[in-house]
């Protein structure tokens, strides 16, 4: 045998091992979701975030963190608002 032929033999042997991983890793990844459980309904985001419950601008709508979000007393009750637009829109 040349040298040539058994470097051709163990490069074919490398590519088939690899596609036959890559084979078997679908496979076995397909086999995996199938007994997974599933979910019929998919989950509704919360009204919390990672800082604790979101507060709803009263002008725009928009949920945003206390901690970052643009306040203002108003009878007693603290408003929370996204943007300062929002604030002044109210505030008039």
């Amino acid at each position: 045998m040349s040298l040539f032929r058994v470097l051709g033999y163990l490069i074919g042997a490398v590519l088939v091992v690899t596609l036959l991983r890559s084979v078997l890793g679908v496979v076995l990844r397909g086999f995996a979701q199938l007994f997974q459980p599933s979910t019929s309904t998919p989950e509704r985001p919360s009204k919390e975030g990672l800082g604790g419950e979101l507060k709803k601008d009263p002008v725009c709508g928009t949920f945003i963190s206390p901690a970052t979000a643009i306040q203002t007393s108003a009878g007693g009750t603290t408003h929370y608002f996204c943007s300062v637009e929002c604030r002044d829109k109210f505030q008039a």
